[in-house]
């Protein structure tokens, strides 16, 4: 989901426009109806948390648009999470793969959520796209821009897959991102971990701005202790 709010910004400040022209209403998937807030959140941690900035999941990425400001204003503006729920499905349903701007694009539907029908076994994927879109799109609508935080995560894992997951494969995670190398082949020391997280590197931002010292040790003694295990 990595950059869903290049329109996501938009759409708050014309999000009646986006829904009548068809963003979030068309495909396979059409208006959402309804989905499960907590689903949402467990498919977001998996899938956009490492890309997607969001106080109630405790995700800092800066990949991504930060997608409490995305909605904050225009929460604060009087707008409805019902509203937000159909912007946030139909950005993942008709995602920017492209940008004019030279950043990074958002992922298709079929690499963000996969159908199991369509990969290995062992591999992410999700039974129902259609569901699983609804369930992301109500949790990100009911909390983006509400000003809840969540508790800071300490623990390296919950650190990696709230920041990490997305982009990288780590069995013991259990996350399978394919942006990033894969953890468990790479195998990569503590130090070198808690260098490239703190640093950045290539494609790889600097997470020093986001996490703090504490947690990106964490998460390094976590992955070098993980990875190939």
């Amino acid at each position: 989901m990595r950059n869903a709010g290049l329109v996501l910004g938009i759409a708050c400040a014309a999000v009646a426009v986006l829904i009548a022209s068809g963003c979030g209403s068309g495909g396979s998937g059409g208006f959402v109806a309804s989905g499960s807030q907590g689903a949402g959140k467990e498919l977001f941690l998996a899938r956009c948390a490492s890309c997607h900035a969001l106080a109630d999941a405790g995700s800092t990425s800066t990949i991504g648009p930060n997608l409490d400001d995305a909605f904050a204003q225009s929460r604060a503006d009087g707008m409805t999470t019902s509203t937000f729920t159909q912007v946030v499905a139909g950005q993942i349903r008709f995602p920017i793969t492209s940008t004019s701007t030279g950043a990074p694009g958002m992922p298709g539907i079929d690499s963000t959520l996969p159908s199991c029908e369509d990969v290995a076994d062992g591999e992410f994927c999700v039974e129902d796209q259609d569901q699983a879109v609804a369930d992301i799109a109500t949790y990100v609508g009911a909390v983006a821009g509400t000003g809840v935080t969540a508790e800071k995560p300490t623990d390296g894992k919950s650190i990696f897959v709230a920041n990490c997951g997305s982009c990288h494969t780590l069995a013991d995670a259990g996350t399978s991102g394919k942006v990033g190398p894969n953890l468990d082949d790479a195998k990569p020391s503590q130090e070198r971990v808690q260098s490239i997280v703190t640093n950045g590197r290539g494609a790889m931002p600097a997470f020093s701005g986001s996490l703090d010292a504490q947690q990106i040790q964490a998460v390094a003694e976590y992955v070098s202790s993980s990875a190939g295990k």
